[in-house]
């Protein structure tokens, strides 16, 4: 029985030795995908094992997690490059190659309105970047912006192909890039069709790599960048062929630019900042830069000087008692596009939230270039300031108001939330124009507003008050509790 035992170890010792080295083997350069999950962003280290050299793609604007990738691997990062001029957030390329000394390798494709403003290397199809043994091979792929480029990797020693493609923008898991954003954000009027021809050249471009090329693109679900985006973090283009809708548009450009072109949600209004300031010179933030937490008198100075006062507790905890005419925007993964999407770039800002929460709220504003932060205020309650409480409504009450017409009723989703189930009789609001829709908004009777979870709800309820709208009501249970209590919703 021992012998047996014995033999048995023997072989799993020699079974995970083989598979131990067959790893080692397959990944004889160094490669890791940093997620951003607040802008569901992707960037990418790729280096040599043996001359620990590496290369950094798309990094975000705090970049200590590139240099303690570099350190705890052994790494030195001597080139730093992206795929294409972002628009949904703030590039820490800049950053990186202050800090590191390394060469700066961007586009050079897609035209005079397309170049980067500050000095660096530029990149054209085919051009070919080095790092050790690993081959980094540019193809222009432009569709979603027209300077937009993917990077072909392969181990040099290990394969004459690419084996990897990092794509950013072009293609996704599950989808491709929206050819929109130019005319949507930078009013680029005609530039969406154009767009949507290119991408699709490229895509037929592209679709002709070896089957098993492996796709990492440059975001995931939950990013305004595309429509369709899947949580899968890569897959293949074998996969992509087989599965992604908008490649099956084969010999069919016209039902391909239809396809992309509808649906595409309404971009946030940061993205046209973003474009301007990932491509012109701009003031870099080296470090993680550490705010001052606001005693009561600098506080109510503030209060008094009118800096806009932003509320990040859960809205539980501001319903229950908040500073009048404070935006509330609970800290989640959506901050940062909520921030963009409701802030003007020059408003200096005031953040309450918990101690444990202030690092964490600097690094998502920094990646969006939101640095005009005045303070923290980290202890609401023991600041001698008067707050007031939301006004919520129940499920019943919400009900009691529906067959009459005392009541508006708004809900803040968006529009094709609304179309796929709304309460009856309820209107529709998105909560990003709602400030421009104030004229909307009743004056002679109350208004009750409600979202999918509360959250928007009580973004929305901010807004309003901060505007001067006085009777008004919150259904925070908003749509979530309604379908679960087996209320109907119709379309």
């Amino acid at each position: 029985m021992q012998n047996k035992t014995n033999l048995t170890i023997s072989i799993l010792l020699s079974v995970m030795l083989f598979l131990q080295g067959n790893k080692l083997q397959a990944q004889s350069y160094f490669f890791e995908r940093v997620y951003d999950e607040t802008l569901a962003q992707a960037s990418y280290v790729i280096g040599d094992l043996n001359t620990k050299e590496a290369i950094v793609i798309d990094p975000r604007r705090d970049i200590d997690v590139y240099l303690e990738i570099a350190q705890t691997n052994n790494l030195k990062i001597t080139k730093v490059t992206e795929t294409h001029i972002h628009a949904d957030f703030l590039s820490g390329s800049r950053e990186l190659t202050a800090v590191t000394n390394a060469e700066l390798l961007l586009s050079g494709e897609g035209g005079a309105d397309w170049q980067y403003q500050f000095p660096h290397t530029g990149l054209k199809d085919g051009s070919i970047i080095v790092v050790g043994q690993v081959e980094l091979k540019v193809m222009h792929t432009p569709g979603h912006t027209p300077e937009s480029i993917t990077f072909l990797v392969r181990d040099m020693e290990a394969s004459a192909t690419p084996q990897r493609a990092i794509t950013g923008d072009f293609i996704f898991v599950g989808d491709v890039g929206r050819p929109d954003l130019l005319e949507k954000t930078a009013g680029q009027i005609g530039s969406q069709e154009i767009g949507a021809k290119q991408l699709y050249a490229s895509i037929h471009k592209f679709s002709k790599l070896p089957d098993d090329l492996e796709i990492w693109a440059g975001h995931g679900a939950g990013s305004f960048c595309g429509k369709s985006l899947s949580t899968i973090p890569h897959s293949t283009l074998k996969e992509e062929k087989q599965n992604s809708k908008a490649l099956q548009f084969k010999n069919d450009e016209q039902g391909f630019v239809k396809y992309i072109m509808d649906g595409q949600l309404t971009p946030p209004k940061y993205f046209a900042m973003m474009k301007q300031l990932n491509k012109a010179e701009r003031p870099l933030l080296i470090q993680v830069p550490i705010h001052p937490r606001l005693d009561q008198t600098v506080f109510q100075k503030a209060i008094d000087n009118n800096l806009l006062i932003i509320d990040t507790r859960s809205k539980d905890e501001v319903a229950k008692g908040h500073i009048q005419g404070s935006l509330h925007i609970e800290n989640g993964k959506s901050l940062s596009t909520w921030v963009g999407s409701l802030l003007d770039y020059q408003q200096q800002i005031v953040l309450i939230t918990n101690e444990s929460h202030t690092e964490d709220l600097t690094r998502k504003l920094m990646r969006i270039g939101m640095d005009n932060i005045y303070g923290f205020v980290t202890g609401l309650d023991k600041m001698n300031v008067e707050l007031e409480k939301s006004d919520l409504v129940s499920i019943g009450e919400l009900k009691k108001h529906l067959d009459k017409k005392d009541m508006q009723i708004v809900d803040v989703r968006t529009e094709s939330e609304y179309r796929n189930g709304h309460i009856k009789g309820v209107e529709n609001m998105v909560l990003t124009s709602l400030e421009n829709n104030i004229d909307k908004i009743s004056k002679d009777k109350p208004v009750i507003i409600h979202c999918q979870s509360g959250v928007r709800a009580a973004m929305a309820y901010s807004i309003l008050k901060r505007n001067g709208v006085e009777n008004l009501k919150m259904y925070s249970g908003g749509i979530n509790e309604w379908t679960e209590q087996k209320n109907e919703l119709v379309k």
